[in-house]
C-alpha cells in the first residue's frame, strides 16, 4: 500500500478495510475503482453508491498537496460507466497561485484524462466553490450533475449554480468529455512529443481554438499526458500541464521528480501556455521542457 494512504485506511470501517486491501495493496493503485471493482465493494460493505462514494473521500484527500494551505480536500467522481474516480487538491511551492488545481477540478480531469465519457455525481468532503461549479459547469452532463456533500441532502449543478453562464450560451455544442480529434499532425519519432501530440488533439478550447497538450516523463520512465480544458469564463480553465500533474500525482508518482516534458500547442495561439508551463516546471525543479508550435 502506498504511503500516504496507511493513516486513511486505518480510520475505515472494518468492513471496507477487508474489502479494498486486496486493490490498495498494490504500489501502483491508480487512484480508481473499475466498474466491476466498485460493485464488488458495494457487495461486500453492503454500501450503496453514494455511501462507497463518502466512505472512499479520507482515501481521496489523502492524495493532496498542499504545502501552503496543509487544507486536505478529497473528492470522488462517479462515470456514467461505473467507475470512481479520486482528486485531490494540488498546491506548488514557488508557483503561483493560479496555477493550483482544486479537487473538483482533480476528480472531473482525472476521469477525462481515462477515458470516461460522461459523469453522473462528484462526492466532495467541502462545499464547491464558485471557480469549481463554474468549472464543472463545461461538462457535458451540464447542471444536472449531482453533487453530493456530507450531512445535505443531493443536489444538483444548477442547485448550487443558480443563473449559470456557460457552453450552452455561448452556442458550444463540444463539451468538456465530449470525444474529439483536432487532426493535429507533426513529424517526429519522440515517443514523449507523440503522446503530447494525441493529448493536444483531445483538448477542449472552443473559445480560443488554442488547442495544446503535455506530456511529462517521470522518475520512474512512467509518462503522463495532460490537455487543456478551456471554460466559458477563462479563468476556471484548466492548463494542460496540471491534467497531467494531476494523474502524476494520483498515479503516486512525485511532482518534484519530472524528467522531461514536452508541450504541444498551435502556432501564435490566441492562448499560449509556454510561459506559466516553463514557470510552473521551474518551480517543481524540472527544466527540461521542449515547446513545439505545430
Amino acid at each position: 500500500m502506498h504511503t500516504r494512504f496507511i493513516d486513511a485506511f486505518a480510520g475505515l470501517p472494518a468492513s471496507l478495510q477487508s474489502a479494498l486491501e486486496p486493490i490498495l495493496s498494490h504500489d501502483d493503485f491508480p487512484a480508481m475503482f473499475t466498474a466491476e471493482q466498485v460493485g464488488q465493494l458495494k457487495s461486500t460493505t453492503r454500501l450503496d453508491d453514494a455511501a462507497l462514494a463518502f466512505a472512499l473521500l479520507p482515501l481521496a484527500a489523502a492524495c493532496s498537496l498542499t504545502p501552503i494551505s496543509h487544507f486536505h480536500v478529497g473528492a470522488v467522481a462517479r462515470g456514467v460507466s461505473g467507475n470512481l474516480y479520486f482528486g485531490a487538491n494540488m498546491e506548488f511551492s514557488g508557483a503561483s497561485m493560479q496555477q493550483t488545481v482544486h479537487a473538483e477540478q482533480s476528480a472531473v480531469t482525472h476521469a477525462w484524462m481515462r477515458g470516461e465519457p460522461r459523469l453522473a455525481s462528484i462526492t466532495v468532503n467541502y462545499t464547491p466553490c464558485g471557480h469549481c461549479r463554474q468549472f464543472m459547469n463545461e461538462l457535458n452532463s451540464g447542471t444536472e450533475l449531482a453533487i453530493h456533500l456530507p450531512e445535505r441532502a443531493v443536489a444538483s449543478l444548477g442547485d448550487y449554480l443558480p443563473y449559470s453562464f456557460g457552453p450552452r450560451d455561448l452556442e458550444i455544442e463540444t463539451l468538456l468529455m465530449d470525444k474529439v480529434d483536432h487532426g493535429y499532425h507533426i513529424e517526429s519519432q519522440d515517443a514523449l512529443a507523440l503522446q503530447a501530440l494525441d493529448a493536444c488533439n483531445q483538448s477542449h478550447a472552443p473559445y480560443s481554438q488554442s488547442h495544446s497538450g503535455i506530456a511529462l516523463e517521470s522518475a520512474s520512465g512512467k509518462v503522463f499526458t495532460g490537455r487543456y480544458a478551456e471554460n466559458a469564463a477563462f479563468n476556471p480553465s484548466l492548463p494542460p500541464l496540471q491534467a497531467a500533474l494531476v494523474v502524476l500525482n494520483l498515479a503516486g508518482e512525485d511532482c518534484l521528480k519530472i524528467r522531461r516534458a514536452v508541450l504541444i500547442e498551435r502556432p501564435h495561439p490566441l492562448v499560449s501556455q509556454f510561459d506559466a508551463t516553463r514557470a510552473t516546471l521551474a518551480a517543481l525543479d524540472c527544466h527540461s521542457l521542449v515547446h513545439i508550435q505545430l
